[in-house]
């Protein structure tokens, strides 16, 4: 069965919202911290690779591609297991330019944060002075 191309696009937005959640949010900072530690410190490669992944939200989003991909059966291009290839490294990339874009928006946020602040703090200088 032929998937629509534009899936992909959809299909992104869930691995991309759940892998940042995940790897950077403050709700998972302490999940986060042990990840790293354990990722850094375990005797066993795999161990640490594991640990890895669910400290990087690239990583992650390879992961949870696959098992959007089992629940919905998406394929791109092509049926099979090379329409599943195609599709997976598909929504990856586009899940991660909307990371990367969602990064970009909130360090705009912040540093807009910065300056407001700064320049509140110079006007209440100005006055008191």
């Amino acid at each position: 069965m032929e998937q629509p191309f534009y899936w992909i696009f959809i299909l992104a937005l869930p691995v991309a919202c759940v892998a940042w959640t995940i790897t950077k949010e403050e709700i998972f900072r302490e999940a986060h911290e042990f990840c790293v530690d354990k990722s850094k410190a375990c005797k066993h490669i795999l161990q640490r690779k594991f640990f890895y992944v669910l400290t990087c939200e690239y990583c992650f989003s390879h992961y949870l591609t696959i098992i959007l991909l089992f629940i919905t059966n998406y394929t791109l291009l092509y049926s099979g297991w090379r329409g599943y290839i195609i599709a997976g490294f598909s929504i990856v990339w586009i899940a991660n330019v909307y990371m990367s874009i969602y990064n970009l928006i909130r360090i705009d946020l912040k540093r807009g944060k910065i300056i407001a602040n700064k320049e509140e703090e110079e006007v209440k200088n100005k006055i008191i002075h």
